[in-house]
């Protein structure tokens, strides 16, 4: 019977550990060409497996991560032995990005995907003053802080995770909204989003407060207005080990201490 995760390409970072373990991996099981691969095995960290979601999104080929960087939530622990059995009793996580229309001071419009977050962040020693709406309602009229993102679940334990916002099971159907260094209102500390809400940006005092918006690694400088949705025409798949689940990880994550 033929196996189900019989082609296997392997995707490494710089890291020599994962060069390392590229070409071990790669002896043992082969190593396939990503496009006409059954599933790809990711080395590394979190910043290679974004790059490779990114790269793999609407192709159908499902992503498997072992860590062999200093950051890896996404990724499972790195073992040689037993792959392609691995591979066969993961589960499957399918993740859909986050859309980023950006217009410039300029007038051009960009967009963008991010799986983890879109971020806006001030360009200059100024804070930001923003405007946000939700599906099409003020909901502040005036927010100034270093910056702010709307967060995915899959991006809820990087970015947002570091500026105090709150950590998402993966299947959750939630946006987190995390202001960075809020300064007015002080006390806002951000909120939790239906995954199908439309979040509007509109950069107030532009001229003076210049602002840069950032879909995951992707950014644009000098934006007026963002707009952000989830994307209802792309996917990717992640592979997690079924004793190493997300929601596990979610569960140590909040009681560390």
């Amino acid at each position: 019977m033929e196996e189900k995760f019989a082609r296997i390409a392997f995707v490494h970072s710089d890291a020599p550990q994962a060069i390392e373990a590229a070409g071990r991996l790669a002896e043992r099981y082969g190593n396939a060409d990503p496009a006409e691969a059954d599933v790809i095995v990711v080395l590394g960290g979190d910043g290679i497996m974004l790059q490779t979601l990114h790269r793999t999104m609407n192709s159908g080929i499902p992503v498997y991560g072992m860590n062999r960087g200093s950051v890896g939530f996404l990724m499972n622990e790195y073992q040689e032995d037993g792959l392609r059995e691995r591979l066969a009793q993961a589960v499957p996580e399918t993740l859909r990005p986050l859309r980023m229309t950006a217009v410039t001071v300029d007038g051009r419009t960009e967009t963008a995907l991010a799986i983890n977050e879109v971020s806006l962040l001030r360009q200059s020693y100024q804070a930001a003053k923003l405007r946000v709406r939700i599906d099409g309602k003020v909901r502040l009229d005036e927010l100034i802080c270093d910056g702010i993102m709307v967060a995915t679940p899959a991006g809820s334990t990087a970015y947002n995770l570091s500026a105090h916002g709150p950590i998402l099971p993966i299947d959750a159907q939630l946006l987190a909204l995390t202001p960075v260094s809020a300064f007015r209102p002080r006390r806002w500390r951000g909120a939790l989003l239906p995954m199908r809400a439309t979040v509007e940006f509109e950069v107030l005092e532009s001229d003076k407060r210049p602002v840069n918006a950032v879909a995951d690694h992707y950014e644009v400088k000098s934006v007026i207005h963002v707009t952000v949705r989830e994307s209802t025409s792309s996917s990717t798949t992640l592979l997690f080990d079924p004793n190493h689940s997300w929601d596990e990880r979610i569960l140590i994550e909040q009681f560390r201490y």
